[in-house]
């Protein structure tokens, strides 16, 4: 039997270069944490360039001058909500902790109420099983009050961490800086440290991925931070008006955060919200709430067509894999940073997909 030793070194060179490319991605998004604030100070940077170069030509400024106007602006915009997110958070926290024993209970009275409401004798259930389905639900609810305590406890650590933070926010508002005054000069120190045949594979690269993801997680970042202002807004005026919404800043995170995931939405959230609200009797919540949702869903539909150019094309089985992938090897994290994977994969490997991946590694030229 004789074995093709070229065949085979073309097979392994492709399956190589797919493991490096993971690898690669894995290591970039340890990197990306490591160096979180410049992270943050790049991604800011590149909402806000936009802005500096409406400002260059309305106005017909230098870049610096425009750099600077607009730094200035969005770092008092900034500075203003991390002051005041960071102790309504506390606050609300701290109330939320406080007072999570008596959620819970309230819960769990609502789910035997309705339990009891239900004729169950037609089942046949057996006392043993009954008294395992009740201690099995109960065992749940801790289980998720605990998750909420620990969540909220590491919240109120924030303010033990205040120094680091205030490190980090320092080193991020002067990055932003440099970075929007002297972006021009950093990607020619770039362009002239690196050999010239690198700058150009990884301009290319660089263009391709910000095309299809870049724009498109911007797009998303834009929708998911839109929704997050007016559903704080209309969950704050709630609070005002007398509704039973305590919380109004937590409540606007979660609801921002499960928008933000992929095939999740803000309904996953607020429809249970005003289901149980309208069982505990609470019409008026149930009913401002599915409001609020139905101007928070409008307004992403009519904002969305005009910033967001095209879907990652990824069937929502996949990005589920994927979101449950990265939830397992980096945890909470991963629920973003696996679907983000599998974007950049696809863009890489765009030509072999559409071959079909295993048939363009393994199959034979002829």
């Amino acid at each position: 039997m004789i074995i093709d030793m070229n065949y085979w070194t073309k097979v392994f060179r492709k399956l190589l270069i797919f493991i490096i490319s993971v690898f690669g991605i894995y290591l970039s998004f340890k990197l990306a944490i490591f160096y979180i604030p410049f992270l943050i100070a790049f991604i800011i940077s590149l909402i806000i360039e936009p802005i500096i170069k409406f400002c260059m030509k309305k106005y017909k400024l230098k870049r610096k001058t425009s750099a600077l106007i607009v730094f200035s602006i969005v770092l008092i915009i900034l500075i203003t909500f991390l002051v005041w997110g960071i102790a309504t958070l506390v606050s609300e926290s701290s109330n939320l902790l406080n007072s999570l024993n008596n959620y819970v209970e309230k819960i769990s009275n609502g789910i035997t109420d309705i339990i009891s409401k239900i004729d169950l004798s037609k089942f046949k259930f057996s006392n043993e099983i009954m008294v395992t389905l009740q201690n099995s639900g109960n065992q749940i609810l801790n289980e998720i009050a605990n998750g909420i305590k620990n969540i909220l406890t590491e919240l109120l650590n924030i303010i033990s961490f205040m120094p680091t933070i205030v490190i980090y926010t320092i080193i991020c508002i002067l990055s932003l800086y440099f970075i929007c005054v002297d972006k021009i000069y950093m990607i020619d120190q770039l362009e002239h440290h690196f050999p010239e045949v690198w700058v150009k594979k990884a301009t290319k690269h660089i263009k391709n991925i910000t095309k299809s993801l870049g724009n498109y997680l911007k797009a998303e970042a834009i929708l998911v931070f839109i929704s997050f202002v007016i559903c704080l807004i209309g969950l704050c005026v709630f609070n005002l008006i007398g509704l039973d919404v305590k919380f109004p800043l937590i409540a606007a995170l979660v609801i921002g955060f499960v928008d933000a995931l992929p095939i999740f939405g803000s309904s996953s959230v607020m429809i249970p919200w005003a289901v149980i609200s309208a069982f505990n009797g609470d019409i008026k919540l149930a009913i401002a709430l599915l409001i609020l949702l139905t101007i928070m869903a409008i307004s992403r539909q009519l904002i969305e067509p005009k910033i967001v150019s095209g879907k990652i094309g990824i069937h929502p089985i996949f990005t589920l894999i994927a979101m449950y992938t990265g939830f397992k090897i980096t945890g909470l994290i991963g629920l973003f940073v696996g679907p983000i994977t599998l974007i950049i994969l696809k863009n890489i490997y765009a030509n072999m997909i559409d071959k079909g991946f295993a048939k363009s590694i393994f199959e034979r030229e002829i």
